[in-house]
């Protein structure tokens, strides 16, 4: 703090010898400036430094003090500043009307010098006070917008490392899992303003279902090797257990929800991605079998996402195909495999779809 710091006091009356008067009473300890009118009041409250205390005389010869106040008031630079209003007469009407429009207090005219500087340093050390409590709520909105920001970057790197950590096993680069959040993300938003899905698709909830995609498929690190990287086809009881993979995702949600004592929206989205996504609109799907809106919208949206970035990609079993090819997949896969609405909303944005793969596109 600047100990030779004076805090500027602007004295507003309409009496020359009102106002000298006044400063003899403040100086040397202040600043003091002197307006004989409210639009010369008005004209000084803006060179910096702006008074840190007005004294306003509520009879003024070109307008009303408290006219005056509010045209003070009016500046949101100058809301802050407190204001003593001073009057000859000792009329409580005016005075309640003075308070009850903000002015920090009223005194009458004559005053003693120590009367008036006690006032001045009260208010002052009131108004500092205030400030530094301003300034000390910043820096702590600060700091907890900056210990939350740390949190979600820890908590969206502890995701990507959880599913990169089964991904990597059958993928050869973690873009899968990128891919895959991007068309996610775009078919949610292209379907936001579609009435079907407007109470479940706001902004906030397509944040969260988009951070739990890359969980889809973190069961598979309950799969064996020989059955995940297997390049032919799967037996029966291969099969079998590599669909275990969605109830191994689900319980390993469910197991965290356990930890915490509690659910989440964001774990709410993961289990309902990593149990449900290899669910077929018409049923034929696993583990359960549901059929249509039966199955949770998030992993509809991830259904399609998954499939196409499969179809796109090259695998053990399988080459790559064409953008084109992919597409047709899934328009055949509509109403059957896919929500038909879902398949629509793909079509309409397919070149969106085609940027993305183009732009993460594996190594060769």
């Amino acid at each position: 703090m600047d100990l030779n710091f004076k805090a500027t006091i602007l004295v507003v009356d309409s009496s020359s010898d009102n106002r000298m008067l006044i400063k003899e009473m403040l100086h040397p300890r202040y600043e003091v400036r002197l307006a004989a009118s409210g639009a010369e009041a008005l004209a000084m409250m803006q060179p910096a430094p702006r008074p840190a205390l007005v004294l306003l005389d509520l009879t003024l010869p070109d307008m009303d003090g408290h006219a005056a106040f509010q045209e003070l008031r009016s500046d949101f630079l100058n809301a802050d500043t407190p204001v003593i209003f001073m009057t000859l007469a000792d009329d409580s009407a005016d005075q309640r009307r003075a308070l009850r429009a903000g002015a920090a207090d009223v005194i009458v005219k004559p005053f003693m010098p120590e009367v008036l500087q006690a006032r001045v340093a009260a208010y002052l050390q009131l108004q500092r006070a205030r400030t530094l409590l301003k300034d000390q709520d910043s820096h702590l909105d600060y700091l907890v917008a900056q210990r939350t920001r740390e949190a979600v970057q820890m908590q969206d790197a502890t995701i990507i490392a959880m599913a990169t950590l089964a991904e990597t096993r059958d993928h050869a680069t973690s873009f899968h899992l990128r891919r895959t959040q991007l068309f996610f993300t775009a078919l949610a938003r292209e379907l936001r303003f579609n009435p079907r899905f407007v109470p479940e698709l706001s902004d906030a909830a397509i944040a969260l279902m988009a951070k739990a995609a890359p969980l889809h498929d973190i069961g598979k690190v309950g799969v064996p090797d020989a059955i995940l990287l297997k390049p032919g086809h799967l037996t029966p009881d291969e099969f079998e257990t590599m669909q275990r993979h969605t109830i191994e995702g689900r319980d390993a949600i469910a197991g965290v929800e356990r930890t915490l004592g509690a659910s989440t929206p964001f774990l709410r989205y993961a289990g309902e991605i990593t149990y449900s996504h290899h669910e077929r609109w018409d049923g034929s799907g696993y583990p359960q079998g549901l059929k249509g809106d039966a199955i949770p919208l998030s992993a509809r949206l991830m259904a399609v996402a998954d499939v196409y970035d499969a179809l796109i990609s090259k695998r053990v079993y399988k080459p790559a195909f064409t953008h084109e090819t992919a597409l047709e997949l899934i328009r055949q896969g509509r109403g059957e495999h896919f929500d038909p609405d879902i398949v629509d909303a793909m079509l309409l944005i397919e070149e969106k779809f085609r940027a993305i793969a183009a732009e993460f596109r594996d190594a060769d």
